[in-house]
């Protein structure tokens, strides 16, 4: 969980500090860095931390990080949904089970789903409990951590 929390910090200091316009390019930053990582896994870094292509307006595009201050209202307001709804998460192997509040389930869920966490394959509502499946690879510790990146005070039972 540590070294994912330190890649990406790595990360987003290279695309802040090099005009990098393709994965390769950022997979052989990283290695220089010490990360070994795969494509896949450099592919849902980089849509956690929200990272775009721009053009540059005459010959191609290359990565660029959203606004740190950049939360849209809506992601607030799902964010929101999430801290107000869990109670707890529990994990066996990639299946979490989390319990909110009664009546919350659906909301969180929802929530779950706009905010486009890549650790979550997919969620399953009912009145007070989302059952959620990780996505191969993933661990409770990424989803954690993901957690702590986007929504704040949502921890592990």
């Amino acid at each position: 969980m540590r070294e994912r929390h330190n890649r990406l910090s790595v990360v987003k200091e290279l695309i802040k500090n090099n005009r990098i316009d393709n994965q390769d390019t950022l997979l052989n930053m990283l290695r220089k860095e010490g990360f070994s990582v795969t494509q896949a896994t450099l592919s849902r870094d980089l849509k956690m931390l929200k990272v775009s292509k721009i053009s540059d307006g005459w010959s191609g595009y290359y990565y660029s990080l959203p606004d740190d201050d950049f939360v849209s209202e809506n992601e607030k307001s799902y964010m929101q949904d999430v801290r107000r709804g869990i109670i707890s998460i529990e994990f066996s192997g990639n299946i979490g089970v989390v319990k909110t509040r009664p009546g919350h389930a659906n909301s969180v869920c929802f929530a779950l789903d706009v905010l486009g966490l890549p650790e979550i394959l997919g969620s399953i509502a009912g009145d007070d409990t989302i059952f959620i499946i990780l996505r191969e690879g993933m661990t409770k510790d990424d989803l954690l951590e993901s957690f702590q990146l986007r929504i704040p005070d949502v921890k592990e039972d």
